[in-house]
């Protein structure tokens, strides 16, 4: 090619070396994965200390550890990625819920929801003061998630609920005010734990606190839906 400085062959050699540098594609993808993991996880801190408005994407691709390029790349913008974070923390908290059926024994699927939700709220209790925050501005980026996604998920399990009821299985609830009961007993213990270490005398809330918290919020939970034996 005319102005060209590569000799016969050299373009073919070095797409040839390119391809031996390139990840195989299942490498790939485990690059991809773990790259957007480090980079929910750091803006899931950097959102939760400084907020929305307060983070940018340069805070989030220091904490992940990863150029600034590779986040937008994964995410596009600031508020792609918050959203991303948000959607996230909802999939974390309903994986659980969406293992209710009809066959279920109550007493034992939500005992196991209040469970792992206590135990999300001390090992992550970052990602329910960011979703507090998000719910307190008035739901501007996941709203259509909470219209959409979400209510799909409750009005289904609702329905499990209102089949545990007409099997005798539990007494009369109405199932959206149990589902909220549950978040809002469980959440508190990450969004007010300033609060309830405050009233104890302590700095901070220990392990000790969770579990009495667990075994409270379930006992509750099961004697106010009326599973015989709880409480």
């Amino acid at each position: 090619m005319e102005g060209s400085s590569l000799r016969p062959g050299q373009g073919a050699a070095r797409a040839a070396n390119g391809a031996r540098r390139r990840p195989p594609a299942g490498r790939r993808a485990e690059v991809r994965e773990a790259n957007e993991t480090a980079i929910l996880a750091a803006a899931e801190a950097v959102f939760a200390e400084y907020g929305f408005h307060g983070a940018t994407t340069a805070m989030i691709a220091e904490r992940a550890g990863l150029p600034k390029a590779n986040l937008h790349y994964y995410f596009g913008t600031k508020e792609a990625l918050y959203k991303a974070v948000l959607e996230n923390i909802l999939a974390l908290w309903l994986a659980p819920v969406r293992n209710f059926t009809d066959e279920s024994d109550p007493a034992q699927a939500l005992a196991d929801y209040i469970a792992l939700k206590i135990e999300y709220t001390r090992t992550r209790p970052q990602a329910s003061r960011i979703f507090a925050s998000e719910l307190i501005a008035g739901a501007p980026q996941i709203l259509d998630y909470l219209s959409h996604e979400l209510r799909q998920v409750v009005e289904e399990k609702s329905r499990v609920v209102r089949r545990w009821i007409a099997d005798g299985k539990i007494g009369p609830v109405e199932p959206v005010h149990l589902f909220v009961t549950i978040w809002a007993m469980t959440q508190t213990y990450a969004d007010f734990a300033v609060q309830i270490a405050a009233i104890q005398g302590k700095e901070a809330l220990d392990d000790g606190d969770f579990e009495a918290a667990k075994r409270f919020i379930t006992a509750m939970v099961l004697k106010g839906i009326g599973v015989k034996g709880a409480g």
